[in-house]
């Protein structure tokens, strides 16, 4: 029931991956029963798919509702509800567009955090000249200690080795200058752990170092990570609403403007949050993916997918084998 155009797109987007996936995965929509039927009227081959089953929840968690008080009056809402079959083996991830707070309050909940995981936490990709990097906490934790920085980086190294196939992610801390002694007391205790840890730490990197690859993965606090993240999220459109006023103010660009627009289009897919479908919550025991609230069946689609790959790499059980050690 989360998103913005729920339940819709949320069926939309499971359809999309039931045909793309071929029978690698079984979709449980959790929500209100009457409305997901409703819904489902829409599509087709919903009365020819076996891939999917409904689960009802009558209580709905929306925008307005507080984090943690939500989870414990509402526990009959879908996200509470689709947490615990995920926390009772009936399904083996949980995905939703619904309130943030919510998912990752309910998520460490129920699911419980992992052993040595003192903040899970959650991450985004952006794209780099060099391909992608992975920056965490992207808005999970507004106020973080050192170890709790420590502990992003390595998780988030974790999961763009698995991920992404890297061998060796270089990890670097978000601050406002290179050297060691720069930035917040949080941030220099926490370069002397990541000094003494077991990633491939590289040390501070600036808020430029983002976008030209400076790091797979680069570690912040949730306040930071989450500006960052809303800033990323409006270049696309920017850069389309500049480049279209320019391109109408000279005929020979608006000749031209046909011919460019598939390139342009393909340079900014890598920032457009449906490539990714939604960020993953890195250290609970299970899998629990965030999506936008505005989520399109095609990023409804992707999370699906990205979920199913987690799954696969049991990337939050080799989080606990790595803490453990």
């Amino acid at each position: 029931m989360g998103g913005d155009f729920a339940p819709r797109n949320n069926i939309a987007g499971a359809f999309e991956a039931l045909r793309d996936a071929h029978d690698r995965v079984e979709i449980i929509f959790v929500g209100r029963e009457t409305l997901i039927k409703d819904a489902l009227k829409e599509f087709p081959v919903a009365g020819a798919t076996a891939g999917y089953s409904i689960v009802d929840a009558p209580d709905i968690i929306d925008m307005h509702d507080e984090r943690a008080a939500s989870v414990r009056k509402k526990k009959n809402s879908s996200i509470a509800i689709g947490l615990n079959l995920q926390k009772e083996g009936k399904a083996d991830a949980f995905l939703s567009a619904g309130h943030t707070g919510a998912v990752m309050s309910a998520t460490t909940l129920i699911l419980g955090r992992i052993e040595g995981v003192a903040r899970p936490t959650i991450g985004t990709f952006f794209p780099t000249e060099r391909g992608v990097c992975l920056l965490l906490d992207a808005g999970a934790n507004v106020d973080c200690k050192p170890q709790h920085l420590y502990e992003f980086g390595v998780m988030g190294s974790i999961y763009v080795h698995q991920m992404l196939g890297l061998a060796t992610p270089t990890v670097g801390l978000l601050n406002v200058g290179e050297e060691e002694s720069k930035g917040t007391e949080a941030v220099r205790e926490a370069f002397a752990l990541f000094k003494s840890g077991k990633v491939n730490f590289i040390g501070n990197v600036e808020g430029r170092d983002i976008l030209q690859g400076g790091a797979d993965v680069i570690v912040c606090d949730g306040f930071t990570g989450n500006v960052i993240l809303k800033f990323g999220e409006s270049v696309p459109g920017f850069m389309k609403s500049v480049i279209g006023k320019h391109v109408k103010k000279n005929p020979l660009a608006m000749l031209l403007s046909g011919f460019i627009r598939g390139t342009l289009r393909s340079a900014l897919k890598s920032m457009d949050y449906e490539e990714f479908g939604g960020v993953p919550i890195l250290g609970v025991n299970g899998t629990s993916m965030i999506g936008h609230g505005k989520s399109t069946p095609k990023a409804i689609r992707n999370m699906i997918l990205a979920a199913e790959s987690m799954v696969k790499k049991n990337i939050n059980g080799r989080i606990r084998e790595a803490l453990a050690t």
